[in-house]
Parts: structure tokens; sequence; C-alpha cells
């Protein structure tokens, strides 16, 4: 078949959920169909990111949004009552543009990843696939609880109107998909059941136990200028750290992944670093003990769980994101509800050698068997040919 993907972002480098989902199912699909991408730009693009994505597409096109084009069709979608998020990654010349690379193509599906991409693509009379990932308007309520009472009035009315497209974008395709069953059944239509979850996986052969000397007890990694990671951040050093202290010195922390914020930036100390974008992720893992992500804003699932179990580090992470990935609490990951169980649970791995262990070799055994990108790709497969 010839599928075209659209995507609100170039799927490469790595440091963001939605383009590590993108990459790896064009990487997949490709073994079968030919693969046509069309993909938005909003920042700087990687130099060998076209020749990476080469290797699974046959067509590449990517569009640079100006932050010109950014800024009026943002104002233009909040005038219509439509989501910011939509307007953001919208423009009327890419749609152009777009319609008469399909005109040439003749293509037997489009696959549009996030509700930013759907108004490109929802008129076409194409069999269709919309991958919602997870409900949008969830994360941005869970925002609006947290933000100041100017920015609480603009994340509610947001919240709204990406609620209310959601469900009024439903019936345009012909197949939706998501992340987790949790968000499935959080996503605002009668019809919700209807979605079919495509879990993310991780590439086994890649995230690998890796002998390394340890230099980090604790590590949380993510791209940090997230709202849901910096606060995750700003967690760990304010309220886990300081307790942590009084028995453990010299504990370490690594802060890793790309594009830390100002506020990111202030928690370093001499228990905390902060490193900034890294080549090679797999390094900091292999270096640390303990992952941590105590998440408290979000939806969908957290890939960095995923790889760090896959690299045999025990986890402890909240319900928020431990509960959608299905491990057993407190045999293949530890769920923790409040900053004393946070601080009980990083003691007893820090200090119970066989507890260590069998954590982490529970939750690399859970990875493996539930948790592979061939695997959660011929899901979405199937539901492209059958269309």
């Amino acid at each position: 078949m010839k599928i075209l993907v659209v995507l609100s972002r170039v799927p490469y480098p790595l440091e963001k959920g939605d383009k590590l989902r993108a990459f790896h199912q064009l990487r997949m699909l490709s073994k079968k169909h030919e693969i046509y991408l069309f993909a938005l730009n909003t920042g700087h693009l990687q130099s060998h990111a076209k020749e990476v994505l080469s290797a699974f597409c046959k067509e590449i096109r990517i569009f640079h949004l100006s932050w010109l084009s950014v800024f009026f069709n943002s104002i233009s979608f909040f005038l219509r009552g439509l989501p910011l998020q939509c307007g953001y990654f919208y423009n009327a010349r890419a749609k152009k543009e777009l319609s008469q690379w399909l005109q040439q193509m003749q293509v037997d599906h489009i696959y549009a990843q996030l509700i930013r991409t759907a108004e490109y693509v929802k008129d076409y009379k194409i069999s269709k696939t919309l991958d919602y990932q997870d409900v949008m308007s969830k994360g941005v309520n869970r925002l609006a609880q947290r933000a100041t009472f100017l920015k609480k009035i603009f994340l509610k009315m947001e919240h709204k109107r990406v609620q209310r497209y959601e469900h009024d974008i439903f019936p345009f395709f012909d197949n939706k998909t998501i992340i987790t069953h949790i968000d499935r059944d959080l996503l605002p239509h009668p019809q919700s059941h209807k979605i079919v979850v495509v879990p993310n996986g991780v590439d086994t052969e890649r995230f690998m136990p890796s002998n390394h000397q340890r230099e980090y007890d604790l590590i949380f990694t993510g791209n940090m200028s997230y709202q849901p990671n910096i606060v995750a951040c700003e967690y760990i050093v304010n309220e886990i750290l300081p307790p942590l202290k009084s028995r453990f010195k010299n504990i370490k922390i690594a802060l890793c992944g790309a594009n830390p914020s100002k506020r990111v930036l202030s928690l370093r100390s001499d228990n905390v670093y902060v490193t900034g974008w890294v080549e090679d992720i797999r390094e900091y893992y292999a270096r640390s003990a303990i992952f941590i992500a105590p998440m408290q804003l979000g939806t969908g699932l957290q890939n960095k769980l995923l790889e760090a179990m896959a690299m045999r580090l025990p986890c402890i992470t909240s319900p928020l994101a431990g509960t959608p990935i299905g491990a057993t609490p407190n045999e293949e990951i530890i769920i923790c509800n409040s900053i004393l169980g946070y601080i009980d649970a990083i003691e007893m791995l820090m200090t119970n050698e066989e507890v260590y262990k069998k954590i982490a070799y529970a939750g690399y055994l859970f990875v493996h068997q539930h948790y592979n990108w061939e695997n959660t790709t011929q899901i979405l497969e199937k539901l492209i040919v059958e269309s």
C-alpha cells in the first residue's frame, strides 16, 4: 500500500514522545508498504534528519512554519473557537502543498498523528486513521489545575476547545487509535470504545542492560522544557531530595534531557546534575542506579519508563505514569502516592540488593513481553490494510 503519514513535527531526533512513536511506526510500516511523509517543522531541523528518515520513506516533504505564521494562525483559530493547539500547527500554504502532492501520489491511506494535523486531511475521501495518541484535553485541564489565576482562565478555555474538537473530529476518520485504555476511556465521545489501543514499544535491541560504573543514584529523563517534566524535576529536587540527604549525604541525581528550562537549570547543585541534550541517553541510564518519574501532569504512556525498565533499572513512579503501563506494583514497578512513599522506596532499593535485583529483572522481563514495536505496529497496520 501507499501510505501518507502526516505529522506535526519531524520525527527525528527522538527527544519527544510523539516523535519516538512516529519514528518507530514509520520504521515498521515501511517493511511492507510505501511511506510518504509530510511533516511540519517550527524549529531548527537537524542536518541529517531527512537522511535518517529516508531509510523508511519513499518520499519526504517538510514544510517549515514561520513564527509569523504560527502567531497569525493561532489568533485565527482562537477567533473561530478552535484550539490554539491546532492553530499553532496550521498553515494554508502547507495544506495546499499537501493537496497538490496527494493528487500526484494517489495514496491508498492517510495516517495523521495527533489532532493538530486533522485540519489538513479531514475532508479527503480517502480512508484515514487519526492517532489521538492521548487525550490532549485532559492534559490541558491538568495544567490548568496548577496554573496561576490568569493562566488558569486561558487554559480552562483551551481545555473546553480541545475537548470539543476531540469530539467533533471523530467521525471524519475511518479509524482512530490511542496509546492506552485509560486515555481511550477519557476521550469525550460516546463511541470512544471504538478507538483501537495501539501501545508504544521500546527498541529492546538498543535499550539493553549495560555494565557501567554507577555515577548517579537517581535519574529522570525527558524533554526538560515540557511542563510535566519540569514539575517532576522540581518535585524530585524540592520535595524528595531534602529528606533523603539526611541519610544519603552524597546522593547524586541526574536530570537528563534536551532543552532544560530556567526552572530546571536552577535546580543544579552538588547533588543534582542537569545534562541538557545528550547524544546517547543509554549512557546515562547505564551510569544510574534507579529511575524515578514522579509525574504529576501529562497523559498517555511514559516512554522513559519503558526504556529504563528495558535497561534493567528498577523504576519508581506515580499512579498517573505507572498505571497505564500495566506492570504489577511492587513486583515489576514501584508506584508511590506520597513524598514519604518515594523516600521509603528509594531507601529500600539503595539498601536492599535482593529487592533491587528482583524488581529490576521483573520490569525488564515485563517490557520484553508486552512492549515490542513490531507487535504494536502490527495492530496499526491491520487497521490500515483492512479499512
